[in-house]
């Protein structure tokens, strides 16, 4: 309790000796207490504090003791112990009274030491009053005051909350849905919650709360219309309607929609973010009528806290919505049909809106029934990431479509990556497999291994051997990249990914293969399920990387036209062979009833098996064989020891030479070349018709 007589002036040497008539109008009694024989005096207004008659009082103190609960006097003699102890002049102090009826009631009591010459104290005269009055007076100012500070604090808690709350959301549905829980309404402190959003001129609803207490018609509005959130938005100044009379005046044509939701005040706050109104947002209450003005202090600061959080939302759209356009813009648009497989291809772009990454896929059609398969991922997450894994992409699969083995085509890539100005390397796994026959050749450069999903669902790894990153294997000249073989049965599903799928947060790289292998293991049967389902775990998981997923399953081969395959070797100088070679391809051409291309056929493999005889100095391995499909083909390959590229040039008019690649170019549906070995492979396809 506090000490109110601590303070307190010194008493003059002509203290009345009656003071009673003084101390009476102010109702404060008087007392002596002579401390050398311990006599304590009262006048009648000190008894009535007290509630003791004068014949029941001997004026001894303790004799007081049946009116001072115990813990009360101990209290009060510890104030005059100290005072006289310490040299004090004087005294105050607080403290209960029981009077007859059992009730407590305060007094206070304030006295003044009086010592003789050598400091010793000898008596104290003072005064005790009723403070009954005043503690309740002050104990209920206190109450208000700290009623008073309990409401500001929630106000300025509101914002606080709200603000907490919305410092986690990314997307403009993030801030909705903080607005719209109910949580979220009890924070604001009201029983409905309208928000819009202005686009092109109109301001469009985005957020009720509860669910379905918007006003019908009001979905998309105008912003010079008669409404509120159209008012706060022309003006740019909040809008607080105190009752439900002035609601009723200043907008009825939107108060019969509300009458049901008993609406006694709201508030509609303008959206601004840079100087320009975004939006709008209405706060109903039920409980309340008017607002002072901290409380528009506060709802004004709410309103800009959540304008700030939906520019940043916006914001963050745009940029991921941009991120994501030009990242898709440099993944295939499509991904081929390929005969023999089942393939499917899915992307996820980082979590963070602005950052784009480097991971790709591809899928390359080619001969022979074969397909390539690329997965890869460029250093960073930046535009130049990007762009660098869309030069890539590109030359990756120009290399794979020239038919250079898959050892070359990564060789190839590190080189042209190592030749671009930039600093960044890239890792990629290239799978090249032959359909018919399941054999897929493997080369990784710093990738992580592949996954196999056997038909019974289990997945295992396999533990490929590589080399360098793209560019780092060029920049240390170790272009050497073995080639892994593996065979995929009918049925089986390879897997190819970027180490977004893989990672997490605090768990190491085997440990996230385990868990990827346990997806896959329990995942759909179906590639487009398997690929969904894995992209929607990289989704929940979040994540700062972004996420690149090929699977191809090998499909169980389609019962085949009767066909088959037929090989000749023609050494150099041996014309026996040459001829056999040609009796070869006419009797193929007719039993795999291709007549009608019979002539077109004959003369290009001759063309070809000359020019190999001629041009190098090994022999030729001349190869037919039938590809069936979505379309059927009869496929001519001339296989010789030199690395030399064919050249296709003018012979002029009197030239002798020059114009079997021209020949080939015209009779042929299709022509190319493949690296094989120390050698290469010409190759020609025609289609024929189906066999009857």
């Amino acid at each position: 309790m506090a000490d109110r007589g601590a303070s307190a002036p010194s008493l003059p040497d002509d203290w009345p000796t009656h003071p009673d008539p003084i101390l009476a109008l102010n109702r404060m009694g008087s007392f002596e207490w002579d401390l050398d024989v311990g006599i304590l005096q009262m006048d009648a207004t000190a008894h009535e504090v007290f509630d003791v008659r004068p014949d029941e009082f001997n004026g001894r103190p303790e004799n007081l003791s049946t009116r001072i609960p115990h813990p009360e006097a101990v209290r009060l003699d510890l104030h005059v112990s100290q005072a006289l102890k310490d040299g004090s002049e004087n005294y105050g102090a607080y403290f209960r009274v029981r009077r007859r009826d059992g009730t407590l009631r305060w007094a206070h009591t304030q006295g003044y030491v009086l010592r003789d010459e050598t400091g010793r104290p000898r008596r104290i005269i003072g005064i005790v009053r009723d403070a009954t009055q005043e503690l309740s007076e002050s104990e209920e100012a206190q109450r208000e005051q700290a009623a008073l500070d309990e409401a500001r604090r929630r106000q300025t808690n509101v914002v606080q909350i709200t603000t907490a709350a919305l410092a986690h959301a990314r997307t403009v549905q993030d801030v909705i849905d903080v607005l719209k829980d109910t949580h979220g309404l009890i924070h604001l402190g009201a029983t409905s919650l309208v928000m819009g959003l202005v686009e092109a001129g109109r301001i469009r609803l985005v957020a009720e709360g509860p669910e379905g207490s918007f006003v019908p018609g009001t979905r998309v509005t105008r912003i010079d219309e008669k409404y509120p959130m159209s008012e706060v938005v022309r003006t740019l100044t909040p809008r607080f309607i105190e009752s439900p009379e002035d609601f009723a005046e200043s907008y009825p044509q939107l108060w019969p929609h509300l009458t049901e939701l008993n609406i006694t005040s709201a508030a509609y706050l303008p959206l601004i973010a840079q100087a320009r109104p975004i939006g709008a947002m209405g706060l109903l209450y039920n409980d309340r009528r008017g607002f002072s003005a901290e409380e528009r202090n506060v709802l004004v600061a709410l309103g800009s806290s959540i304008a700030q959080s939906l520019q940043r939302a916006m914001f963050y759209e745009q940029e991921k919505d941009v991120a994501q356009g030009l990242q898709q813009a440099m993944l295939p648009r499509s991904i081929p049909s390929v005969p023999g497989a089942d393939i499917a291809v899915r992307y996820r772009s980082a979590s963070l809106g602005r950052d784009i990454g480097g991971d790709w896929y591809d899928v390359i059609p080619l001969p022979g029934g074969r397909v390539g398969a690329v997965i890869g991922d460029v250093q960073g997450h930046d535009t130049h990431a990007a762009a660098v894994m869309g030069q890539l992409r590109i030359v990756l699969r120009a290399y794979a479509a020239e038919g250079h083995t898959p050892a070359t085509v990564m060789a190839r890539a590190s080189v042209f990556l190592h030749e671009l100005d930039t600093e960044r390397f890239a890792t990629c796994l290239y799978a090249e497999a032959d359909l018919s026959t399941g054999v897929v050749q493997v080369v990784r450069s710093g990738h992580i291994d592949p996954l196999v999903r056997d038909t019974d669902g289990t997945c295992r790894r396999l533990p490929v051997e590589g080399g360098l990153p793209l560019g780092l294997s060029a920049e240390f000249g170790r272009l050497e990249y073995p080639v892994n073989t593996i065979e995929l049965d009918p049925g089986q599903t390879l897997l190819l990914c970027t180490d977004g799928l893989v990672e997490q947060p605090g768990v190491d790289l085997d440990e996230g293969m385990q868990t990827l292998r346990a997806l896959i293991s329990t995942g759909p049967d179906d590639v487009r399920d398997l690929a969904d389902r894995l992209i929607d775990v990289a989704e929940e998981r979040g994540g700062e990387d972004d996420v690149a997923l090929l699977l191809l399953r090998r499909l169980s081969p389609d019962v085949r036209q009767p066909g088959g395959r037929l090989q000749q070797h023609v050494g150099p100088g041996d014309p026996e062979a040459l001829t056999e070679s040609r009796h070869m391809i006419r009797a193929a051409v007719g039993a795999w009833g291709a007549d009608e291309r019979a002539d077109e056929v004959e003369l290009v493999a001759d063309e070809l098996i000359t020019n190999a005889l001629m041009h190098t100095e090994g022999s030729a391995i001349v190869t037919l064989r039938i590809l069936t499909g979505s379309d059927r083909r009869l496929r001519v390959e001339v296989e010789d020891s030199s690395s030399a590229l064919p050249r296709r040039r003018e012979a002029g008019e009197c030239g002798v030479s020059g114009r079997g690649l021209l020949l080939v170019d015209r009779l042929a549906d299709v022509w190319g070349v493949e690296a094989r070995g120390g050698g290469k492979c010409v190759w020609c396809e025609f289609l024929v018709a189906e066999q009857r």
